[in-house]
């Protein structure tokens, strides 16, 4: 479904055509460059069961930030002047939200939840005015606005309030914002939404997730060069933590650029209900992307320092991230495909195996191990996709 679903001046204009990311879009993406790499260096910092469930509350937030403006951005047209200056003001307030991720627990926890909620809130009700009450999608985005302001009590809320109640407290929030869209933003009086009525442009929506993993996986190759510049020498053993943690990075763009990224594209674009493989999209990449998090932090470990003994936190690391990964990666292309990977499935049990083992070797040993993993699971796929692609009848590439 491509159709425009009611003339407006700030709309889109639909021709059939993918439409293309602007740059007022990447643009507005280096904030989350940012914000990445606020999330895996907190981490890094307090690699402890506390400090795992901040950063999990903290990425869905960012993520969800970066998710609403990305459907609004699929809707509007942001070469608009009014829709550019609404990217700009969600952009400042996106960094002054990423600026206060390290302190989210801490004495910066009001200013979070108030940068966040304002972005949220803020861009919701912008949206709602400018389309006023006659227009097809003004319903879906009055809906959306009540449960991002329901949502927006317990942000604040948290932020006034002690440690675990505000984690609780933001929990709550998280699930408001994330599981709505899910029933069609329900509300009394309101009714709710259909994913049939979210016209969306299916390419774009697919291009834009494509683009935050690249700047996930950007910022995971910025913590490995950042490490490497701080290493006092670079002998043998940083440089071979250097190829086997750029190997991993490479194995995990391989597995989603090399193996389904197109296909993505294709699915969404020419399925009957585009909103509703739009929304999977959208849930599936919170996982991946977070995978990636974590295995920047693993990488940073590896790099840092290669022959440390393995703690039970590192070891929990450095397989969680890229087992985090491929379980995304897996739904991501049972969504696709209709099928879970046999070779994601195999790579995850083979990172769980490898935890009690890492624990008798050093961080560079596991380092490459995951490494292996991952390559071996990038190997596994390509074949399967040169498979599919001579049973479609494709030629394959020259070289």
């Amino acid at each position: 479904m491509t159709d425009q679903p009611a003339h407006h001046p700030l709309l889109r204009r639909r021709d059939g055509h993918h439409a293309r990311v602007t740059f007022e879009e990447l643009f507005f993406d280096l904030v989350y460059v940012f914000a990445v790499t606020q999330l895996s260096h907190e981490l890094l910092t307090n690699l402890t069961v506390t400090g795992v469930a901040e950063t999990l509350i903290l990425w869905f937030a960012v993520w969800l930030g970066w998710q609403y403006t990305c459907w609004v951005t699929n809707w509007f047209d942001p070469e608009t002047p009014r829709i550019r200056g609404l990217i700009f003001a969600v952009m400042l307030l996106g960094l002054v939200m990423a600026a206060a991720l390290p302190g989210a627990f801490g004495e910066r926890g009001l200013v979070f939840a108030l940068a966040y909620v304002a972005m949220q809130v803020g861009r919701t009700a912008y949206i709602v005015w400018e389309l006023g009450s006659d227009h097809p999608l003004a319903a879906n985005y009055r809906r959306m606005l009540g449960w991002l302001a329901i949502a927006g009590v317990f942000w604040i809320a948290g932020g006034l309030a002690d440690h675990w109640v505000r984690a609780g407290l933001w929990t709550i929030a998280i699930a408001c914002e994330y599981l709505s869209p899910m029933f069609g933003f329900p509300l009394p009086g309101l009714g709710r939404s259909r994913t049939s009525d979210w016209t969306i442009e299916g390419g774009h929506l697919a291009e834009r997730c494509q683009l935050f993993v690249i700047v996930a996986l950007g910022e995971t190759l910025l913590a490995t060069g950042a490490t490497l510049a701080k290493a006092g020498t670079w002998n043998a053993p940083v440089l071979s933590a250097l190829l086997a943690t750029f190997l991993g990075t490479l194995a995990m763009w391989w597995l989603y650029f090399g193996t389904s990224s197109k296909d993505a594209t294709d699915r969404i674009t020419h399925s009957d209900d585009p909103g509703r493989i739009g929304a999977y999209f959208h849930y599936i990449h919170v996982i991946l992307l977070g995978g990636i998090i974590a295995t920047a932090v693993g990488n940073d470990l590896v790099l840092a320092h290669p022959h440390d003994p393995v703690k039970t936190a590192y070891a929990l690391i450095l397989s969680a991230g890229p087992a985090i990964y491929l379980l995304g990666s897996a739904i991501y292309k049972k969504v696709v495909y209709g099928v879970v990977p046999a070779s994601h499935m195999a790579g995850v049990a083979a990172l769980l195996i490898l935890i009690p083992i890492a624990l008798t070797l050093d961080l560079l040993a596991v380092g490459w191990l995951t490494t292996i993993v991952m390559l071996a699971v990038g190997y596994w796929e390509g074949r399967i996709l040169r498979q599919r692609r001579l049973g479609a009848g494709e030629q394959p590439a020259a070289h």
